[in-house]
């Protein structure tokens, strides 16, 4: 899962980014209303905890954009203004949840958890299917003919991007940034590398899935021809 972290306090930024990461999730980070919308043009977020005030651009600004634009990534508001009216105004501008500061780490996470549970585009137990192979998106679990495997995040954000867009292909930049993020400094190679150990996964459950190397573009995902 990856998350897109919207604070322009940098301690806490760092703070958070490194709690987040300690538990699985893979990070996106910046510090102002600019970079973020940026990011969030991109479309490749399953949320986003967003600070309300912002530098260049408000969080407000940010969230009502997003929706304006039918961008309907869940949303937690993250800010210092806890009165009534700031929540309310917080969610009628489409915000699924909001979390005053300051709060425990383990708040965040429950709330996390708490949308997360709901059935939307987050959901954990999420599965995509393709063929004969079906990968259950929370337990990284690639399943086969002949079984199942347990795959690493990488190889499953990589197997995830395919499986959403199945037969189209899909450019190394597109799968470097949906996998690694816009401000890796990741190796071009390192992509090439997680094909092939994706191709021994898809080999190891015995599937007729293949992923075909489009020269100069990238790589697309579909049915092999049995001949």
């Amino acid at each position: 899962m990856r998350i897109l972290l919207v604070e322009d306090d940098e301690k806490l930024n760092h703070s958070l980014a490194f709690q987040l990461e300690k538990e699985g999730f893979l990070v996106d980070a910046c510090q102002n209303g600019e970079d973020a919308l940026y990011y969030i043009e991109q479309n490749i977020h399953d949320l986003i905890l967003l600070d309300r005030m912002l530098p260049y651009v408000s969080g407000t600004e940010i969230l009502m954009k997003m929706r304006n634009n039918h961008n309907q990534t869940p949303v937690i508001l993250i800010t210092a203004l806890g009165t009534l009216d700031d929540k309310v105004t917080g969610l009628d501008l489409g915000a699924d949840d909001y979390l005053v500061k300051p709060f425990a780490f383990e708040e965040l996470m429950a709330r996390i958890r708490c949308i997360t549970r709901r059935p939307r585009k987050l959901e954990l137990n999420e599965h995509l299917s393709f063929g004969d192979i079906t990968y259950q998106i929370g337990e990284n679990t690639l399943t086969g003919a002949s079984g199942a495997c347990t795959m690493s995040r990488r190889e499953g954000a990589l197997l995830e991007a395919f499986l959403r867009s199945p037969g189209q292909t899909l450019s190394r930049t597109l799968l470097l940034t949906k996998v690694w993020g816009m401000d890796s400094d990741v190796e071009d190679g390192n992509l090439d590398n997680y094909i092939h150990f994706l191709r021994r996964r898809l080999k190891a459950v015995s599937s007729s899935i293949c992923i075909r190397t489009i020269r100069g573009i990238g790589y697309r995902i579909e049915i092999r021809e049995r001949g």
